[in-house]
């Protein structure tokens, strides 16, 4: 196989992927916050991707805000990752929908009916994250247009099974949505062996941090360039009667306070003086303000460096454009050595 050929192979396999985001190339980028801003949104969008906002913990004034910063940056879509358990859901939402963002994917849970519902109705595709086959099926049924399957191999917060168990799990069973695979992608060979399993695309986090057009921190990057995989570690639950959800980042003095945090929550939680989704909500906010410390004020000892196990594969500051043309050269390169081993077989047998 020739590489026009492979290539050709290879847009063939993510065409429907591209054509549900309205890009060439469907690769996303991870909703990273503080990292998945305008800049780097719209430098994915640019480059034939599909960038994504990180809301966070926005608000819809700043939320709107920054739509409006990358839609004056790139004129290819973009998407708007919202966190379920926010408290302005539904007005964070409309904002979208005022601003004709034309993908929300939902993140942190099951999405409320209505928000979905208002959603749909207003125009935009909804995505959400599965982390089980019954999940995705259940979101499929809700009327969500496309899923997002996660493994445990991403950076910041994550589920239970391995990106390879989830692929296994629900791609060859959900077929009515385009599906994305996420969690520990770093290179174009993962990408396209996902591809064949059936997945519309991929998303990637971690592989854009230390993109040249990221706003994070210089410091940031530099952890991330000198971090192997096995750094990346998830946060650890003291107390299996006040579940959390578990954070994968690189560790530091901030994945000790975030001990510490845990023991004072439980003990506000035994004594009645908080809810468990008020606690939830507190560590959330330890997160972003964590993660903010570290993204934008470069202090990589107590601010949290949220990283995926690909962080082994972060090795120099890249332009989006570099990194995305090294995963498509990385996937056409493994599509023509296994047409050239196919040759040699023939060769052989004849």
């Amino acid at each position: 196989m020739d590489r026009a050929s492979a290539r050709a192979r290879l847009d063939r396999l993510w065409q429907r992927g591209c054509t549900f985001l309205g890009c060439d190339i469907a690769i996303m980028g991870g909703a990273m916050t503080w990292v998945s801003e305008r800049s780097l949104v719209a430098a994915i969008s640019n480059v034939g991707g599909f960038g994504v906002i990180a809301s966070g913990s926005m608000n819809p004034d700043q939320l709107a805000s920054e739509i409006a910063g990358a839609q004056a940056l790139t004129p290819q879509p973009f998407g708007v990752n919202l966190i379920v358990m926010h408290p302005q859901l539904m007005a964070l939402a409309e904002m979208c929908l005022d601003l004709r963002v034309s993908h929300v994917v939902l993140a942190g849970g099951l999405p409320p009916a209505d928000v979905l519902q208002r959603l749909k109705q207003g125009g935009a595709k909804v995505m959400a994250f599965a982390p089980a086959l019954a999940f995705a099926r259940k979101l499929v049924r809700s009327g969500v247009d496309g899923l997002v399957i996660e493994g445990m191999e991403a950076g910041g917060h994550i589920g239970q099974l391995s990106t390879n168990v989830l692929a296994q799990e629900i791609l060859p069973h959900v077929r009515d949505v385009p599906v994305f695979v996420a969690g520990g992608i770093g290179r174009g060979e993962a990408i396209l062996s996902f591809l064949e399993m059936g997945a519309a695309g991929c998303q990637l986090g971690t592989r854009f941090v230390c993109a040249a057009e990221s706003i994070a921190h210089p410091r940031f990057k530099e952890a991330f360039i000198r971090a192997a995989g096995r750094d990346a570690v998830p946060s650890a639950q003291l107390d299996p009667r006040f579940p959390v959800i578990p954070v994968r980042a690189l560790a530091n003095k901030a994945t000790q306070r975030f001990l510490e945090m845990q023991r004072v929550l439980i003990a506000r939680f035994e004594r009645g003086d908080c809810t468990m989704k008020e606690a939830q909500l507190e560590i959330e906010h330890f997160w972003a303000g964590a993660l903010r410390r570290a993204v934008i004020d470069g202090d990589v000892e107590n601010g949290s460096l949220m990283a995926g196990q690909s962080v082994g594969m972060v090795t120099r500051i890249q332009t989006t454009r570099e990194v995305i043309d090294e995963l498509i050269e990385q996937a056409v390169a493994a599509l023509m050595a296994r047409g050239e081993a196919a040759s040699e077989l023939r060769g052989v047998a004849d």
